[in-house]
């Protein structure tokens, strides 16, 4: 008995070998294109953030912007590689689950897929142009702003990044209730603490100023909840379906 588990066990980790194996593969035979593609992608993502503004973007050093290509390719690398990897790790723990298991994780991985988009174009085409234009409002005659293009990309990517992150509240509240981590009721009477709570992560994660925090604050909270009206739904649910 002990053996063949030995043996089970083996090809388990084998297994997740070649789905790594496979993975880094994708991630290194997609690099080279994706590599090409990022200076345009840059461009693209340069028109969005300053197409109301008068700003000239600069680079201070030799390697500024080649970094910033290759920056850039990784990040377009992992997000077009994200669905074959995926698929390597559902097929990986499909044989493991039961049939409502896999419709409930399947469920939650489109949805967290949806809201991740969301939050970043949310931030693409409404957040970052409004972050730009009040960085530009303390611009006066003496004052002139010089944006190096390494800095505002990242400033893109990362803030990017951390909506498409943020925008994932509504499903763990509704997780948290669905799963009876957290029931209904306790999660309403700790608004004030969850907002503090946003509040805070919000200035830990946005660059040091007050309309970051509070652009990323705001939806953040509304989403939490949009989360909670969906969890306070699925109880009511519930209690219908017993109560019948």
């Amino acid at each position: 008995m002990m053996k063949n588990e030995d043996e089970s066990l083996i090809k388990h980790l084998e297994a997740l070998r070649n789905v790594l194996i496979q993975s880094l593969l994708a991630l290194a035979v997609g690099m080279l294109p994706m590599f090409f593609i990022a200076p345009y992608i840059i461009n693209a993502l340069i028109r969005v953030m300053i197409a109301e503004n008068d700003v000239t973007l600069n680079f201070f050093t030799p390697m500024e912007v080649f970094i910033l290509q290759l920056k850039t390719a990784l990040i377009l690398d992992i997000l077009i590689c994200f669905p074959y990897m995926a698929k390597k790790v559902w097929d990986f723990i499909l044989p493991a689950l039961y049939e409502h298991e896999r419709r409930f994780i399947k469920s939650i991985v489109l949805s967290s897929s949806a809201l991740f988009i969301i939050g970043v174009l949310f931030c693409l085409f409404f957040i970052l142009p409004l972050v730009i234009r009040f960085g530009l409002s303390f611009a006066t005659d003496n004052i002139q702003p010089v944006f190096g293009i390494g800095n505002i990309v990242s400033l893109a990517l990362w803030l990017s990044l951390i909506f498409g992150i943020m925008f994932q509240f509504p499903l763990i509240t509704y997780a948290l209730i669905r799963t009876n981590i957290v029931g209904y009721e306790a999660m309403k009477r700790k608004r004030v603490y969850v907002f503090v709570g946003i509040l805070i992560l919000a200035g830990l994660l946005t660059p040091p100023d007050i309309v970051s925090q509070l652009l990323l604050t705001g939806p953040t909270y509304i989403l939490f909840e949009a989360g909670l009206w969906f969890g306070k739904r699925f109880v009511d649910y519930n209690i219908s379906c017993k109560t019948q």
